[in-house]
């Protein structure tokens, strides 16, 4: 057992004062007391506790492209071309440094877990799934390595299936039964690791191969890019004569274990069936704004009962605090009107639910809840004068000092072992885009 002492803590939604956590040996929350005295042996970590922030959709390598895509202009589709140069380049060991690097970014910004859209599969061989979770591992995040199906190279206008490009070829297995058999193989779930899986969306996936899927492993969290576009919904109608939505309704595939990502360009029906099958919705709007996707309509999801999760995407913006903030201010945006969301329903988007759309027990200091907790400076230039339950409102990265995951201290006083994060991720790119790889 270990213990951690907070001179304040968001408990049960309310900002609580003199907190001791009791973790047990499998990094679990096993007792909370509120007023409470530390032990001597207690950890100490002074700042406002927040329980642990989720990002539920990143694709980690699209790192690699950060302050390089925005001189041209263009649209997602010319981005994506320079996504795949990025992609070519990565071997299992220049995509364990670079994950490396991002995980402890994420960390270093107050994310304690990370849902891993992982898509580029190289040879098969499961070299880069491995890479992915050692990086996890390695620097200490939770992670739920959402293994993604890309079997087909899009849709035409006409709705026409198009072959795999050449680009395309490293991202697929050649069929779900080959998906299957790779999947299958994963490394078995840690205290801070498990497998899910994805359906990149229904431009490279079919309803049928993603219902064979959901049939291959019912137990576990199911994720698919959905209505990103709107030329992502006209070539889905025209291909299968329905929405995304509609056809992995139709295909058993929504249910309480199915987060959609994106879900920007909605039909009323959509909403409708989201809600019913008791499917979760990842917004993602640093990411969304950044490649002009749109705005999604998250106050309408949330009054239809459909839970909120939070990503950071592409990761062009590593800072949950932003894409906390991004949401109740794009919503304003669109309505004209402040207090689209509670703060306390903001939290809850970046806590509970971003853990109950990887498959952990999390989001709140709460026995039985992970022992996940990110401590934030109240007394920054930031935060300074701030309602310390609104913290989370005028906080960034910058402000996390410490970060605890599993009951692990991962990060402290603003620092993680892996050294100049900054560094280590300036070199790695580098090396990935800038100089001819070797021989």
């Amino acid at each position: 057992m270990i213990t951690y002492f907070f001179s304040l803590a968001v408990v049960d939604d309310d900002v609580a004062p003199d907190v001791l956590v009791t973790v047990d040996d499998g990094g679990s929350i096993a007792r909370v007391d509120v007023g409470a005295t530390p032990a001597a042996d207690s950890i100490r970590l002074a700042g406002v506790a927040l329980p642990g922030l989720v990002s539920a959709h990143s694709h980690a390598f699209h790192r690699a492209l950060r302050g390089r895509t925005h001189d041209g202009g263009g649209t997602f589709w010319t981005w994506r071309a320079l996504m795949y140069r990025v992609a070519s380049r990565l071997t299992p060991t220049s995509y364990y440094s670079l994950a490396r690097g991002v995980f402890a970014e994420m960390l270093t910004s107050g994310y304690t877990t990370v849902g891993e859209f992982h898509y580029v599969h190289g040879d098969g061989s499961g070299d880069m799934e491995r890479a992915v979770i050692a990086a996890a591992s390695d620097v200490g995040i939770r992670l739920t390595l959402l293994d993604t199906l890309y079997l087909g190279g899009g849709l035409s206008p006409s709705g026409a299936a198009l072959p795999l490009s050449p680009e395309q070829r490293q991202f697929s297995d050649g069929s779900v039964e080959g998906w299957i058999s790779r999947h299958g193989a994963l490394p078995t779930a840690t205290t801070v690791y498990q497998p899910g899986m994805a359906a990149h969306s229904l431009r490279a996936v079919s309803p049928g191969d993603a219902a064979a899927q959901r049939r291959a492993f019912p137990s576990q969290v199911f994720h698919a890019h959905v209505s990103e576009q709107p030329g992502e919904n006209a070539q889905v109608l025209a291909a299968f004569g329905a929405t995304p939505v509609r056809l992995l309704a139709d295909a058993g595939v929504l249910d309480e274990r199915f987060t959609g990502v994106h879900l920007t360009h909605l039909t009323s029906p959509d909403v409708d069936d989201l809600a019913a099958a008791g499917a979760l919705a990842c917004f993602c709007p640093t990411t969304e704004r950044d490649l002009a996707d749109g705005i999604g309509q998250a106050r309408v999801l949330s009054d239809a009962g459909v839970r909120l999760a939070l990503g950071s995407d592409q990761n062009a913006v590593v800072d949950p605090f932003e894409e906390i903030r991004a949401l109740e201010m794009h919503e304003r945006l669109v309505s004209g009107s402040r207090g689209r969301f509670t703060p306390s329903e903001l939290l809850t988007a970046a806590t509970v639910d971003g853990y109950a759309s990887l498959g952990w027990k999390g989001g709140r200091i709460s026995p039985g809840h992970v022992a996940d907790f990110v401590v934030v400076d109240p007394a920054s230039p930031r935060t300074a004068g701030s309602s310390p339950s609104q913290l989370w409102l005028t906080a960034t990265a910058a402000d996390v000092t410490d970060v605890v995951v599993a009951g692990r201290q991962v990060v402290r006083d603003r620092a993680h072992p892996l050294g100049d994060v900054g560094a280590h991720l300036a070199e790695t790119i580098a090396t990935l885009l800038d100089r001819e790889p070797s021989s």
